[in-house]
């Protein structure tokens, strides 16, 4: 999915947090829900680093407080550059509505933070929190993991329409993944929508691993606050991530 359809489809249904409240089962079926189009995540290669900072912020508004239409009109006005009258066009309004609805998810935007606050995936202490997490998950550690989580973390897996919030409940339903797919995963750092990002591969029967999901990470104040999970086949070709990796591959992600 490209960026600009992408932000399009926000309107439609954006992220799993979006659509009710929070499951407190991590045993809950992980059905992908049909009908919905989701925020994808943008290959930070794409983007120069001012164009970076205002999609993070951009995103985190997107995600956390606005409404649908506000996040479109954000997304595809002021990160993607569109006119008023090509994002009217795109989401099927008028003129004015687009430029009330972008005024509204300004004010928001402004309440979430300036550029100035935004630290850069590659900060010293983000890459500390990172490379801690990568640990934890490798070797299957829940309570290192839950250690390194904000209280009310929230953790979604865009198609599935499940999500978590609180360390409590994520602990639990990474504890299930690793039941079910095994220990010593390997992971693979990257960047997304200016965020720093996780291959995740999954260790399969006989040699190597492969890939499981596409993990965005939000980290604040030394901690992660957000993760989305992504595991469409369109997201890892985006990032042409390889769907599988060797044993050897596998030890020089550690």
């Amino acid at each position: 999915m490209t960026s600009a359809s992408a932000a399009r489809s926000s309107a439609d249904a954006g992220t799993p947090s979006g659509l009710g409240a929070p499951s407190d089962d991590p045993g809950a079926p992980l059905t992908p829900a049909s009908g919905f189009a989701w925020l994808q995540p943008f290959p930070d290669a794409r983007f120069d680093a001012d164009a970076r900072t205002d999609l993070r912020l951009a995103l985190v508004a997107a995600m956390q407080t606005l409404s649908a239409r506000q996040r479109a009109a954000l997304l595809l006005r002021d990160v993607l550059q569109c006119s008023a009258a090509e994002v009217a066009t795109q989401l099927g309004t008028t003129i004015p509505a687009i430029n009330s609805a972008l005024q509204r998810a300004r004010a928001a935007l402004a309440e979430t933070g300036d550029a100035s606050e935004v630290t850069e995936p590659d900060d010293p202490k983000v890459r500390g929190v990172v490379d801690r997490y990568v640990r934890a998950f490798e070797t299957a550690n829940v309570p290192a993991l839950v250690r390194l989580l904000i209280d009310d973390v929230v953790l979604e897996m865009p198609p599935v329409p499940v999500w978590y919030r609180g360390s409590r409940d994520y602990g639990r339903f990474i504890d299930r993944v690793f039941q079910i797919r095994g220990t010593g995963w390997a992971m693979t750092r990257l960047t997304a929508n200016g965020q720093p990002a996780l291959a995740a591969y999954a260790p399969q029967p006989g040699d190597g691993h492969r890939l499981h999901t596409l993990q965005v990470l939000t980290v604040t104040k030394g901690l992660v606050a957000h993760n989305v999970a992504f595991a469409d086949p369109a997201v890892f070709e985006a990032f042409d991530l390889p769907l599988q990796i060797s044993p050897d591959e596998s030890a020089r992600t550690r």
